[in-house]
């Protein structure tokens, strides 16, 4: 197992200094799941639930949350992104829905941006179960995960 890179000699926190990495194209792509009931999912898919359009109003929040990770993880580089994409899919299984977030974030930088695809899925999911919270408080967010990611020194990552 490779040594944690945000602890000093000392075993205290820091950040990591990457002023001496190479800036380089960086994707990370992560993933995650919310599953509700058949009939919260046919609200979000029809766009009428109580407070409006789920899907719309959860790629916005998970944009900015992508934006705004350095600000929630303490330990976070704050990067100038390049590209952040937000896509849903809804399926169907009997009497349940589940809506997959999938987020891809772009940077050029000397960092990876595996954080910030992370944090705009749970951001995203978090903004599905507020919005339907009225109708559904059953709703279980899972599966948050890389799924891959790309650039800098350590090569690429492809999940299973």
């Amino acid at each position: 197992m490779s040594t944690l890179t945000h602890f000093d000699d000392a075993g205290q926190a820091h950040m990591v200094d990457v002023g001496a990495k190479e800036a380089t194209h960086r994707v990370a792509v992560a993933t995650g799941l919310i599953r509700m009931r058949g009939e919260t999912l046919t609200l979000v898919e029809a766009g009428t639930a109580k407070k409006g359009d789920v899907l719309g109003v959860a790629r916005i929040a998970a944009i900015q949350a992508a934006k705004r990770t350095s600000d929630l993880i303490p330990l976070c580089h704050p990067l100038a992104l390049t590209r952040v994409k937000v896509e849903f899919a809804t399926e169907r299984s009997g009497g349940t829905g589940q809506v997959a977030c999938t987020v891809t974030v772009e940077t050029v930088g000397p960092t990876g941006v595996e954080m910030e695809a992370l944090t705009a899925v749970q951001v995203g999911l978090l903004t599905i179960y507020d919005m339907c919270k009225a109708a559904d408080r059953g709703m279980v967010m899972t599966d948050v995960r890389v799924l891959e990611k790309h650039g800098g020194a350590s090569g690429s990552y492809i999940g299973a």
